[in-house]
């Protein structure tokens, strides 16, 4: 059974960075289409963050993050990141990664849509304080 597995939350001040991690097991990260990276808030719903096109590596991101997060793969280590620079407190979440093995039909838009995903890892907890 394929499976992700995040890793790398925790808690940081604002302003700080983490880079979460996401790693396939039983599945190679480059036989998916597409990866993608959401977070749910408590009461809130889920969101996509960031996104990547694994053939091509083209990258999407949500507006609340751009210019501080950026998404990257690493087919040696079967892996894809999500570095996030500049953490506030409203970026206190759980994280998941989620992956597609394709869609008819694929667009960039796809990325940061949580329901056009097949695999989702189980979520690591980031915590921003003030």
């Amino acid at each position: 059974q394929v499976q992700l597995v995040e890793s790398g939350g925790g808690s940081v001040q604002a302003g700080g960075s983490l880079r979460l991690s996401c790693a396939a097991s039983r599945y190679t990260v480059s036989n998916f289409m597409y990866l993608g990276w959401f977070r749910q808030a408590p009461g809130k719903e889920r969101e996509g963050v960031a996104g990547i096109y694994i053939g091509g590596g083209r990258t999407t991101y949500a507006d609340s993050v751009k210019g501080r997060f950026t998404t990257s793969q690493d087919n040696a280590k079967n892996t894809v990141y999500l570095q996030m620079n500049s953490l506030k407190p409203e970026d206190t979440a759980m994280y998941y990664c989620a992956a597609s093995y394709g869609r008819v039909g694929f667009d960039m838009t796809y990325l940061l849509l949580p329901y056009k995903y097949d695999i989702w890892g189980q979520g690591t907890q980031v915590t921003v304080s003030s």
